[in-house]
């Protein structure tokens, strides 16, 4: 599925990405602490784009307990976010905020986000949405973050131009109606909904209202404009399996096939991934909450991968990540709270 050549000589040495739209490198340090810098894309000459840093923290599942440990977790985040050395000029929250999507959950997540520095964006992840339909949602993070440039109206997805780059969120974590037929109240929709092996409803997208502002949204923007989306889920199918996809990702895709540069930014999986399909390179987002382990089937992505968790330490496998934009190229570093990011690398390559 991914259109990568790989190049490894040593396990210090560069993993190297080539693609239609430019270079691709990604650092697989042997001793580090982390994965390393990913160098996805390198901007056309003449693009006039400032550099600037964002931070992305993701899938903190915030439980109504009080004081519960997700709780400090996130906290964490923001910390390792607030203490960057370059101030970000936004962080982006990924979605599930909550875990069962109830209002004092969501209500608890925008307490404790409240202490970001920075100017935050965000996106529902399907925890956040299915009790109500997004109606907490957007009454507590919508409204209330118009300088994301969302629209009037509908708050979820939204777009907006930063210092030469054009940035995109979806809420792609959209099922046709199943509920309806069998009587479910918001609870039993949600619970539905959160699990693992695949909602109810089938893969989730981002469907065709949101297809059709998209389109006209990218319509007004050069090719040689970089083009960064943040979507809950993979726009590419990770592991459909487990809810890993978009099911209208090829469409999206398709519409972003002209751009020369083109970022995909994701949380919803719990983990350090890198996957390039076409024009298109895409990263997931470690949690705050727990870590994912790595579907057990051999795939062609990821090429590095962090070591699964260590059970002996709840802090491993999960962190925040910034990603400083230049006009070389975009360079993102995952911040991990422990050392999960040693990297594991195919082709006998072992940190």
């Amino acid at each position: 599925m991914a259109d990568s050549n790989i190049e490894n000589s040593s396990k210090r040495e560069f993993l190297q990405f080539s693609g239609k739209a430019g270079l691709s490198t990604m650092v697989a340090t042997a001793a580090g602490v982390n994965l390393g810098l990913v160098d996805l894309v390198h901007a056309q000459p003449g693009k006039k784009v400032t550099p600037f840093r964002f931070a992305v923290i993701s899938d903190s599942h915030l439980y109504s307990f009080k004081d519960h440990k997700f709780d400090t977790q996130l906290m964490d985040a923001i910390e390792q976010v607030n203490n960057l050395p370059v101030k970000p000029d936004f962080v982006l929250y990924g979605g599930d905020i909550a875990q069962d999507g109830t209002m004092d959950q969501l209500e608890k997540g925008k307490k404790i986000l409240s202490n970001i520095k920075s100017k935050m964006v965000i996106i529902p992840g399907e925890h956040d949405w299915y009790v109500d339909m997004g109606t907490g949602w957007n009454g507590l993070y919508g409204a209330n973050n118009p300088e994301s440039g969302q629209r009037k109206g509908r708050k979820e997805y939204w777009s907006f131009d930063h210092k030469g780059v054009h940035f995109v969120g979806l809420n792609n974590i959209l099922v046709d109606d199943f509920w309806t037929a069998q009587k479910m109240t918001g609870v039993e929709r949600q619970t539905h909904m959160s699990m693992l092996e695949g909602p109810w409803g089938g893969l989730w997208g981002i469907h065709a209202e949101q297809l059709a502002w998209l389109k006209k949204d990218l319509a007004k923007q050069s090719t040689d404009t970089p083009i960064v989306l943040f979507s809950h889920a993979p726009l590419w199918d990770y592991y459909p399996r487990w809810g890993f996809g978009t099911s209208d990702g090829a469409e999206i895709r398709a519409m972003l096939a002209r751009f020369e540069n083109t970022f995909s930014f994701h949380g919803h999986v719990h983990q350090t991934i890198y996957n390039k399909i076409g024009n298109m390179s895409s990263v997931g987002a470690m949690s705050t909450s727990w870590p994912w382990p790595y579907p057990d089937v051999e795939l062609a992505f990821p090429q590095s991968r962090q070591y699964r968790a260590d059970p002996g330490n709840e802090a491993d496998g999960m962190g925040s990540y910034y990603a400083d934009i230049t006009p070389a190229g975009i360079n993102v570093q995952h911040q991990p709270f422990a050392d999960s990011l040693t990297p594991w690398m195919k082709n006998g390559f072992k940190a």
